[in-house]
């Protein structure tokens, strides 16, 4: 995507029940002593996507928790199935802290009081609430979700380029050093140790393409 050229955008979209929930918490209880590498890779997984020099849309089709809620918020926009889903930062409630680098992201994209309530109270936000607290920019019918993020993301197609990755390299640039920071990724070095068991994890399968529009 950042070496391509064009008008170009990305919708990321899943199927299914879940959008993403998030870190394979089966595979870091088998490879603990991997965790932290682990972490780095995901923190520059929501740093890239945050900085890309394209528009970004989301489609949640379904349920997106923990990671999955995060690498949502590295997209521009969200959009959100209105009638079924949750979206959800549960980490208070499965054991779990905040990395340095997630915090900061989650701080970053949702208002102040948003941000305090989803990850001190692991609420889950149903379409309607999660656009009233200002985490998605549309809630729509399970059949208009892909749609709409292709309609969103279409005519922005033409802002891709170097400008716009400076623009967000520079908007953001207290986050993406933190997730960039490889010498000190913020985890918990107990973290494998004292990770609470989490009901909700699945591995949904997410596509990424690009949205077109002639120059």
């Amino acid at each position: 995507m950042e070496r391509a050229e064009g008008p170009r955008a990305l919708v990321t979209a899943a199927t299914g029940k879940f959008f993403s929930n998030g870190l394979d918490l089966d595979w870091l209880f088998a490879h603990a002593e991997q965790h932290e590498e682990y972490v780095v890779r995901v923190h520059e997984l929501l740093a890239r996507v945050l900085a890309l020099p394209v528009i970004t849309v989301a489609a949640l089709q379904g349920h997106t928790f923990a990671a999955g809620a995060m690498l949502s918020l590295a997209h521009d926009f969200r959009i959100m199935r209105a009638d079924r889903g949750f979206w959800c930062l549960p980490e208070a409630d499965i054991g779990i802290p905040f990395t340095r680098g997630m915090s900061s992201l989650i701080q970053a994209r949702l208002t102040p009081q948003t941000a305090h309530e989803a990850m001190t109270t692991g609420r889950r936000y149903g379409g309607a609430d999660a656009l009233a607290a200002g985490i998605v920019d549309h809630a729509v019918g399970e059949d208009a979700v892909r749609t709409t993020a292709a309609e969103l993301a279409g005519p922005l197609a033409g802002k891709a380029g170097d400008t716009l990755g400076t623009i967000k390299s520079r908007m953001y640039a207290p986050v993406l050093a933190i997730l960039r920071d490889r010498s000190d990724p913020g985890t918990d070095p107990a973290l494998p140790q004292t990770m609470a068991p989490c009901p909700v994890i699945a591995r949904p399968t997410i596509s990424v393409f690009t949205s077109r529009v002639p120059s």
